[in-house]
């Protein structure tokens, strides 16, 4: 019988390629994961590593056993549910993994209704963007992600977990009042000459970039900040223009206009692995999210 953590291991080198990365997502050394290889290869009875050096490929029959690890963890996973629908019960604890903006619109609201229902219940949050929480649900630290997901990326899930619509967030363009004419006239063409505020490397930056050039100009990426409301406090100020979804602004200060984009928007979503949907405790947050 295959040890499922073991299992889980091997997955993971699949994705990451080398034993230190995988070592590094569980937080053990790697001697401890090639230990837990090993002995998963005694378990099957076939050679699951080519290991050369200091480096380590799968053979065919450990590919083989990869791509079906997600199976066995949904069943599983399947299986808790109905265990856990069996007792009839909603307790314990959800622990839910969220972007910044979507506290206030999405994670709050979910957990506020929950309470009300079920005030037994216990929440520990984590604040973070999807490229951070998504791997940590997949590693089960986190049960649920409210994450996003731009369609014009091209941005796929990866195997083993579901997603769910929550609502589309569009894009605003963010310019000071003085320009708020212009942009009505002329839409996002009327910035080519503008300083725009830009945000670190990701997809709202490159959601930035993308509409520019789909208006037929590369901006001038003046200022770079990771904050928020630093970005709309210097388009107030009129040092700079940009854009952001409608969640992250909707605390502009005054002296910002927020204008409407032509479609740009990005997907909300709740992900959850695979065959946790019928989990009590997950299906009253898909229904509290009216997804159940």
């Amino acid at each position: 019988m295959m040890d499922v953590r073991r299992l889980v291991l091997l997955r993971d080198l699949a994705e990451y390629q080398t034993v230190t990365a995988v070592a590094d997502v569980h937080h053990v050394t790697a001697s401890a994961v090639s230990q837990q290889l090993r002995a998963l290869e005694a378990e099957v009875g076939k050679p699951l590593l080519l290991r050369e050096g200091r480096t380590v490929r799968l053979t065919s029959a450990g590919r083989a056993l990869a791509r079906r690890c997600e199976d066995v963890l949904a069943a599983l996973e399947r299986a808790s549910a109905e265990v856990n629908e069996l007792a009839g019960t909603i307790d314990g604890e959800l622990a839910v993994g969220c972007f910044t903006s979507g506290f206030p619109a999405v994670a709050m609201p979910m957990a506020e209704t929950m309470l009300a229902r079920h005030p037994q219940l216990r929440f520990r949050f984590l604040e973070g963007e999807p490229e951070e929480t998504i791997p940590l649900l997949r590693q089960r630290r986190l049960d649920l992600v409210v994450a996003y997901r731009y369609r014009h990326l091209g941005t796929e899930l990866q195997p083993g977990l579901v997603s769910l619509p929550v609502c589309d967030d569009p894009f605003m363009i963010c310019v000071s009042e003085k320009l708020r004419d212009v942009v009505e006239a002329e839409g996002l063409a009327a910035l080519r000459e503008q300083p725009w505020v830009t945000f670190p490397v990701g997809s709202c930056r490159e959601a930035n970039v993308h509409a520019a050039r789909t208006a037929g100009f590369t901006p001038h990426q003046a200022h770079v900040t990771a904050s928020i409301p630093v970005a709309l406090d210097m388009v107030a100020a009129g040092m700079g223009v940009t854009m952001m979804p409608a969640m992250a602004a909707r605390n502009a200060p005054p002296g910002v206009a927020l204008l409407p984009t032509d479609g740009l928007h990005r997907k909300i979503e709740v992900v959850v692995r695979a065959g946790t949907e019928r989990q009590p405790i997950i299906a009253a947050a898909l229904e509290a999210l009216s997804l159940g």
